[in-house]
């Protein structure tokens, strides 16, 4: 048995469309859009309809051009697609010895040292899908960008493939880099193209076979370490999937221009619940908070006012009551009358892991009374639903709140909304 590494990595087809169409079979072969917060641009598309939409294409453009081609745009339902990413990912890891979550809807995992590799990925495949509804890719290499590369050839050539790539084998690894435009490759993309014909570097092969440290000098580190890859020199690692962020944010257009401090107030408040979320899934606490507002950038009809205020907290915290006032008075020395404002952000800066920061004699911590409390409200969060325990300013169904003309119902994590089927 080889003590080579092998990557693979699983990439779910047209994520956000294929969620929409799990539970709605009508739309199987009907061309689908997925449009960004607030109906505002196309972020996802359907296979069948890349050829008629760009991708960032603004709706209000494009609506004809969607009538014209016949495709059901939907308001973007993140809750729903989060949901069906964590059953991804659940399948995933229970079938591999190790994985690294890329992203919402791609994976790579370590297949070192297990056998009939493209029988596992055809497994893989089939499984996701049977259970999840979802269709995957699975790209099977000796590094993790030429995983990358095995899995772009296996959408690519979908119908030859049946999704699955294995270029473990060098022959059939030198077929893709050859057949692979180098804008193409992980990590690559448009930069080669601002230099025209730099080296004489057209394919993900000539990339290979160049030498490190001349594109290290010319372009970067990374476009190095990326050239080893492609020769089969495993440079990058899985990355540990438990290291915590040094800074959370929560930002949101409005659906609405606002003029008032308290629809904003209500605003920075539900953002910052959902910030504090975030902080004490990963444990830590938080010793400063920024705010920033803004107006719209775009309108020449509009005046223009952008701020923001960082606040040092009295001490290191996850309590989101604590951290809500913060906010909330940082809001009021930031906010100035006459403006339309739309959008608000919070971040949570200069985290730390319990423990970590210095204590003196005379320091203040956070009380054991408050710890317990958040415990509770994230307890019964889990158990009800986001939202179902919240702090008194956020509301339940805010004017404000994000504008979703099209969205499809929540599937998979609300009763009220669950998939049913009729017998006629």
């Amino acid at each position: 048995m080889s003590d080579a590494p092998v990557f693979a990595l699983i990439d779910c087809n047209s994520f956000y469309a294929s969620c929409e169409r799990v539970f709605r079979p009508d739309l199987a072969k009907v061309p689908i859009v997925v449009l960004s917060n607030n109906d505002g641009c196309v972020i996802a598309r359907s296979y069948d309809a890349k050829p008629f939409i760009k991708m960032g294409e603004p709706y209000f453009q494009i609506k004809h051009k969607l009538k014209q081609h016949g495709i059901v745009p939907f308001s973007s339902n993140y809750a729903l697609y989060g949901d069906m990413s964590e059953r991804v990912m659940t399948l995933i890891e229970s079938m591999v010895p190790a994985v690294e979550i890329y992203s919402i809807d791609e994976a790579f995992a370590d297949l070192s040292g297990i056998p009939e590799l493209d029988a596992l990925g055809r497994q893989i495949r089939e499984r996701v899908l049977r259970c999840t509804g979802i269709p995957v890719g699975v790209g099977i290499a000796s590094t993790k960008t030429l995983a990358k590369l095995a899995n772009h050839t296996a959408k690519r050539l979908q119908a030859q493939t049946g999704g699955v790539v294995n270029i473990t084998d060098p022959v059939k690894r030198d077929w893709v880099l050859r057949n692979t435009d180098v804008c193409e490759v992980w990590g690559v993309g448009r930069k080669m193209k601002l230099h025209p014909d730099a080296m004489g570097i057209k394919s993900a092969m000539d990339l290979a076979k160049a030498d490190p440290w001349t594109l290290r000098k010319k372009f970067s580190v990374v476009i190095e370490k990326t050239a080893r890859e492609l020769a089969g020199t495993s440079c990058l690692e899985l990355d540990d999937p438990d290291v915590p962020k040094q800074e959370i944010c929560c930002s949101r257009m409005f659906g609405m221009r606002l003029t008032e401090l308290s629809p904003i107030r209500e605003a920075v408040a539900t953002y910052m619940l959902r910030a504090s979320e975030k902080l004490r899934a990963q444990k830590s606490l938080c010793k400063k908070v920024r705010v920033c507002i803004r107006t719209g950038m775009f309108n020449p009809q509009e005046a223009k006012y952008a701020n923001g205020v960082v606040v040092d907290m009295p001490y290191p915290t996850d309590d989101v009551r604590l951290l809500t006032k913060a906010a909330v008075d940082a809001l009021d020395k930031i906010f100035r009358p006459g403006f339309k404002y739309s959008k608000a952000e919070v971040m949570l800066l200069n985290l730390c892991q319990p423990g970590e920061y210095t204590d003196n004699l005379f320091a203040i911590s956070q009380p054991t009374e408050a710890t317990q409390v958040m415990a509770v409200l994230d307890q019964i969060n889990e158990r009800w639903g986001r939202g179902t325990l919240r702090s008194a300013s956020v509301p339940t169904n805010p004017l404000w709140g994000m504008r979703r003309e099209m969205m499809s119902q929540s599937y998979t994590t609300r009763l009220d909304q669950l998939w049913s089927v009729s017998c006629k």
